[in-house]
């Protein structure tokens, strides 16, 4: 399924806006350039509000119609999320995803978009800044990392594995504090797990064939929209922890992404117990 929306040309939107106002402002940002939200480790730079306004500005240009959801426009006026599920057209757009990483000079964020149409997510794309390169999907077309060059490379994600044996990335912050322990005491029962505090580089992981899951329990749609859509277009299985397909409107409900059926019934079963 595909919408009005031209996915390449998004993709160059979300380039530019790195190129412009994300990298020159990466291990340079001042001490007024940074400031906390809801928490210590919740924070916005200079550069999220530049590159959403960017983007903004250019999607509004492109596709007037579309509803655009950005992470910084939301904190500045809630009310604009519960436009989202009625919705024909929306884009959805974190402006740096890592934003924690990035202003700690990390060199692992990401710019994410998705396209909306009618409730369903039909495209994601995740750029990398420093990689100067894009995972992206649309619904039914399969998974791809795309370079600048036009070069294409089919993405699929690993073969199934024992569950001593498998990896991944498991998000446990925004657990409650008895049922963090819990999870974080049965991930003693996988290989390692770890992780980025950058889901786009998380989900590009996966769809890479790195690793074998992902787990989150926070759901806000900038983070896992785009990437649970590239996931399962690389051959993952996505659902919430009720076993309910992930949907737009979700906010809640926590969120399991494995390589497979079989994974994901084994890692709810044994490790990620709700």
């Amino acid at each position: 399924m595909t919408s009005q929306v031209d996915v390449t040309t998004l993709a160059h939107v979300l380039r530019r806006a790195a190129q412009m106002e994300i990298l020159p402002r990466f291990r340079r940002l001042g001490s007024d350039d940074v400031r906390a939200k809801s928490e210590a480790t919740d924070l916005v730079t200079e550069a999220d509000e530049r590159a959403e306004r960017m983007v903004k500005a250019e999607v509004s240009r492109l596709w007037p119609e579309a509803l655009f959801i950005g992470e910084e426009s939301v904190a500045a006026d809630p009310a604009l999320l519960e436009k989202l599920a009625d919705a024909d057209l929306a884009i959805v757009v974190d402006p740096v995803d890592g934003t924690f990483n990035f202003a700690s000079g990390i060199p692992a964020f990401g710019v994410m978009a998705s396209v909306i149409a009618k409730g369903e997510t039909v495209a994601g794309i995740i750029f990398d800044p420093m990689g100067d390169d894009w995972v992206l999907a649309e619904r039914g077309s399969g998974a791809w990392l795309r370079r600048p060059d036009g070069e294409m490379l089919r993405l699929n994600v690993t073969r199934p594995a024992a569950l001593e044996d498998m990896v991944g990335m498991a998000s446990t912050s925004f657990l409650p504090k008895e049922k963090r322990a819990e999870i974080m005491g049965n991930l003693a029962k996988v290989r390692y797990s770890t992780n980025y505090r950058c889901a786009a580089h998380e989900y590009r992981t996966l769809a890479s064939g790195h690793v074998h899951y992902l787990m989150y329990n926070k759901l806000m749609p900038w983070d896992h929209l785009a990437g649970s859509l590239i996931a399962q277009e690389a051959g993952a299985y996505a659902r919430r922890f009720d076993g309910s397909p992930y949907l737009p409107r979700h906010i809640d409900g926590g969120l399991l992404v494995a390589v497979d059926e079989g994974s994901w019934e084994l890692l709810r079963r044994e490790v990620f117990t709700m």
